[in-house]
């Protein structure tokens, strides 16, 4: 991604935050706190899952493999962050925002696909319970986790390298606290942005809504068969395994369509700012908690792994 044919713009400005400059130390307090306990929370969660034998199924083995992403996610982005938050100079090399946004896409679109892979666990559990064995195999998990990080990869190279064959001739300001497509392609010149920002529209929404689409095509059919199942409680407890996969899907795309699908027009470069923390802070913070609080048989579990520690004798 280097080379004097594509740009001869050598590092960029991140605004960031730098226009609310009387609210940054809270700022940077209030995202350390939410940081870290994203971290702290998926951790957990991977340990949980770990540490406890019943917990080594395939669903979560999925949810493992959704904090891993979550983690290397986040950690693409809110460090650099809340490091502009202290300080004063905000540059950023042309080779260092080019890996910042690769591997920004890449787990981003992983989380996604992992999302959709654990919509069809749950559609072959409630809906083929009799063939759920041999349809999610360890192999066979093994493989579609490996197809979500090879997918989230894919897009990642193809969006980066769509982007970072543009020509950059100034200014640039990129008014964002990341190197985020938008703010990037309003720096590029040359007659080939038109198409390169409608492509890379495209092909976003297009996998965003690819995933989406199937998963509302499993609760379809989820729906389909608890309703016919003739006890209440049967009925409850087959939704409550779904509970707090459908909750993240729900968070993690409504704020996916706020970003994507926002009407075009004038938006004060302030929005765009605030908007964005809804999908690299806020969704990663609230996943854990949801997972965690949901999820019964994961609940128990971390009180049983970790308070098991502190006090054996009410264990």
């Amino acid at each position: 991604m280097q080379g004097a044919n594509y740009s001869e713009v050598t590092e960029f400005i991140l605004i960031g935050f730098s226009t609310f400059p009387h609210l940054q130390m809270m700022f940077f307090l209030l995202f350390l706190l939410m940081y870290l306990f994203t971290l702290l929370g998926n951790l957990l969660i991977m340990v949980t899952i770990w540490s406890e034998h019943s917990l080594h199924t395939p669903m979560y083995l999925f949810l493992c493999a959704l904090s891993i992403s979550e983690i290397l996610y986040t950690f693409a982005i809110i460090p650099r962050m809340l490091a502009d938050l202290l300080s004063i100079h905000h540059s950023i090399t042309f080779l260092a925002c080019a890996n910042q946004m690769f591997f920004s896409f890449t787990f981003g679109f992983t989380h996604s696909f992992l999302l959709t892979i654990m919509g069809y666990d749950r559609y072959v559990a409630i809906c083929h319970p009799l063939r759920y064995n041999m349809l999610m195999s360890p192999q066979g998990c093994a493989c579609l986790v490996a197809w979500s990080w090879a997918g989230g990869s894919i897009m990642g190279m193809v969006v980066t390298t769509a982007i970072f064959h543009l020509t950059f001739c100034g200014p640039n300001e990129i008014h964002h606290f990341a190197c985020h497509v938008p703010p990037l392609l309003k720096l590029a010149c040359g007659n080939g942005v038109p198409v390169v920002a409608k492509s890379v529209g495209l092909v976003c929404i297009m996998a965003l809504l690819g995933c989406f689409l199937l998963i509302l095509l499993s609760y379809i059919f989820i729906v389909a068969t608890i309703l016919n199942i003739p006890s209440v409680e049967g009925r409850h407890k087959a939704f409550s395994t779904c509970a707090s996969h459908l909750t993240v899907v729900v968070v993690h795309y409504g704020f996916a369509s706020v970003i994507y699908l926002k009407p075009k027009g004038p938006q004060s470069l302030e929005g765009d700012t605030l908007m964005g923390i809804t999908y690299t802070v806020l969704t990663p913070f609230l996943s854990p908690i949801i997972f965690s609080l949901r999820n019964k048989e994961l609940k128990n579990a971390m009180k049983k792994t970790f308070l098991s520690k502190f006090y054996p004798e009410k264990m």
